[in-house]
């Protein structure tokens, strides 16, 4: 009977372990994540081509009225307003004088001429100040970089035959009236000389350049 007892409580025993012990097999390895699938390769032609997507900024035209004659800022509001937004302006006399205050300028010339062009087309005013005159010779175009021989100034502003040589070169710019003023503002004098002359060579030498006030005589 003690042997049957002890049995019967031993069972017990091992009955109440188990039914508290791990319902899972701790070292038994997770299962793999479900691959994602690839995103499928998007292609308008056959293998192994590339394609180019299409430009989506269509070109626009629109009017471009003729600004000759008028304030340099009422032209430019009036281009802005006709759609053309890609504006310069230059000094149509050839002196390389900025256009700083747009109301006191007026519009020579204008390019491209009036008409009908793309939108993004370069509007560039020939301008002068109000009270000059548009040059009735066409504009004085400004000289090309100097090279290896000394361009022809004579008329040009100071400022333009500076803009013109190289930068490396030693300027010297005297008043050629002889009242020995200081030249400033260079492009508000014309030059009346240089040395070396136009046609020199150039080789790296220092230039003088004998300048009077614009209106004045050399």
């Amino acid at each position: 009977m003690r042997t049957t007892r002890t049995s019967a409580a031993t069972a017990l025993l091992l009955a109440a372990l188990t039914a508290c012990g791990p319902t899972t097999d701790t070292d038994a390895k997770p299962a793999d994540p479900t691959p994602t699938a690839p995103a499928p390769k998007t292609s308008a032609t056959s293998a192994g081509e590339g394609v180019q997507e299409p430009s989506t900024a269509a070109k626009t035209a629109a009017k471009l009225p003729d600004m000759v004659g008028k304030g340099l800022q009422s032209a430019q509001d009036e281009a802005q307003a006709a759609g053309f937004y890609y504006l310069t302006s230059h000094d149509a006399l050839g002196r390389g004088r900025n256009q700083i205050l747009d109301r006191g300028w007026k519009v020579c010339s204008q390019t491209p001429a009036p008409g009908t062009h793309e939108t993004d087309t370069k509007i560039d005013f020939g301008t002068v100040k109000l009270e000059e005159t548009c040059p009735a010779g066409g504009e004085q175009g400004e000289p090309e970089k100097a090279g290896s021989t000394m361009p022809n100034f004579v008329g040009k502003s100071v400022k333009v035959a500076r803009q013109a040589l190289d930068g490396s070169t030693s300027i010297t710019v005297d008043d050629a009236s002889g009242q020995g003023r200081m030249v400033l503002i260079e492009s508000n004098w014309q030059v009346c000389s240089t040395d070396p002359a136009a046609g020199a060579k150039l080789d790296g030498q220092p230039v003088t350049i004998g300048a009077v006030k614009f209106g004045e005589s050399c």
